[in-house]
């Protein structure tokens, strides 16, 4: 069993650590995403360079590899499926936040975590994006929404699946989202100052 969950875990860090964002707008003439804006190679920044689609490209990609992370665990290792999917989910996030290829400095985790949740428990990935959706609406501030999302998601996945909070998943759940939140400390301290930049400008 151990090796095996090493090898998923390396997989899915392999996975999590492919710059989409980077690799899409290099190809497309957008220039090097870590020059631009917050020098974050996910789909926010990726929107700074005005090529929206290129942006929800990169959101598809991002949200894709978690998925895809914990569905190979599942598929690989039926037997035991909670432990695989947990140390994939949390190694695609690190792969994305921490890929070996740019020195370690990737994105925020929020795609990639998504995706990851989406595959974990359909019904709370799909609550994460609908209090994403309505707290960046109503603050008209997208960290806002990211944040509060992965804030409510490790107190829903657990229950949502079925689990205690001490299962393998749960226990994934809660580190991604301490990840997540851990990526957003400048924009967190942004929020509290009041000078966290709006959608459509203030």
């Amino acid at each position: 069993m151990i090796p095996l969950l090493l090898g998923l875990t390396l997989l899915g860090y392999v996975l999590g650590s492919i710059p989409f964002g980077l690799l899409l707008t290099r190809y497309y003439g957008a220039g090097d995403l870590r020059s631009i804006g917050s020098g974050n190679i996910g789909a926010t920044n990726v929107l700074r360079t005005g090529r929206r689609g290129l942006a929800a490209a990169t959101l598809a990609l991002d949200a894709l590899k978690g998925a895809v992370a914990v569905l190979v665990a599942l598929a690989v290792a039926p037997l035991f499926a909670a432990r695989a999917e947990a140390f994939a989910a949390v190694a695609v996030v690190v792969g994305h936040c921490f890929p070996i290829w740019l020195k370690f400095r990737g994105g925020k985790g929020v795609a990639t975590g998504l995706g990851a949740v989406l595959a974990l428990s359909p019904i709370t990935g799909l609550l994460c994006c609908v209090i994403w959706l309505a707290v960046a609406r109503l603050s008209r501030i997208s960290s806002a929404g990211a944040l509060a999302a992965f804030v409510a998601m490790p107190w829903m996945l657990a229950p949502l699946r079925g689990e205690g909070f001490g299962s393998p998943v749960a226990l994934a759940g809660f580190v991604i989202a301490l990840l997540v939140l851990a990526r957003h400390h400048a924009n967190i301290r942004r929020l509290l100052a009041g000078q966290e930049s709006r959608i459509g400008g203030r």
